[in-house]
């Protein structure tokens, strides 16, 4: 089980959910800003912990070794939690997943092999981990899936030409996938990326 928090939407009765992933090394702490900064009031949120002790924070996978254990066993719990939000009436098509850095890793990794169609994924300085070995995996709605993908162009943790390579592999195949460079390092770039953000949350909620 991951250890989780429900952030609860100050629109009454909304039941619109943002599952949100952090990167390696944060914990949901780092993540706390977000609903504030976001200015969703009909957004819920589930802040989320990775399931590996890293530093004085938490890990998703594995960086330095074997990332696939880390991967696959991340992957379940996260497919896990979202049935277990659909139990409580979340429904997936109001539910989100928005990563950074590895948490942007797990959010396309499980987001494209989600068996229900999410509202939207948001992937914030990441990158895909085995590309073709997720287009053989794709759900059946991964193709009516939306997400976006946003990276800095001085990144120096995960430079941008790979990424911009594995997107385009991923949009030639047919996934709905908006892909946005920010003059940024290894971050949110402030008001300008939160604003795509929100308006691509907006959109893809009907609101």
């Amino acid at each position: 089980m991951l250890n989780t928090e429900h952030v609860p939407a100050t629109e009454p009765g909304s039941r619109a959910l943002l599952v949100v992933l952090h990167g390696l090394g944060d914990s949901m702490d780092g993540w706390r800003w977000l609903p504030g900064e976001l200015r969703l009031p009909w957004m819920n949120y589930l802040l989320v912990d990775a399931p590996d002790d890293y530093y004085g924070g938490f890990s998703w996978y594995d960086l330095q070794g074997d990332s696939r254990p880390g991967i696959e066993r991340s992957r379940k719990a996260l497919t896990a939690l979202l049935d277990a939000q659909r139990a409580a009436g979340f429904a997936s098509d109001q539910t989100a997943l928005l990563g950074f850095s590895q948490g942007c890793v797990m959010t396309l990794d499980v987001g494209f092999r989600y068996p229900h169609r999410l509202a939207a994924l948001v992937g914030i300085s990441g990158y895909v981990w085995q590309p073709d070995e997720l287009l053989r995996e794709l759900s059946p709605v991964a193709t009516s899936q939306r997400a976006l993908f946003t990276h800095g162009t001085r990144d120096p943790l995960i430079p941008l030409p790979p990424v911009r390579e594995q997107v385009a592999q991923l949009r030639a195949a047919g996934l709905d996938l908006t892909w946005l460079e920010f003059d940024k390092v290894h971050t949110v770039a402030g008001e300008p990326e939160l604003a795509v953000i929100r308006g691509f949350l907006g959109q893809a909620f009907g609101r």
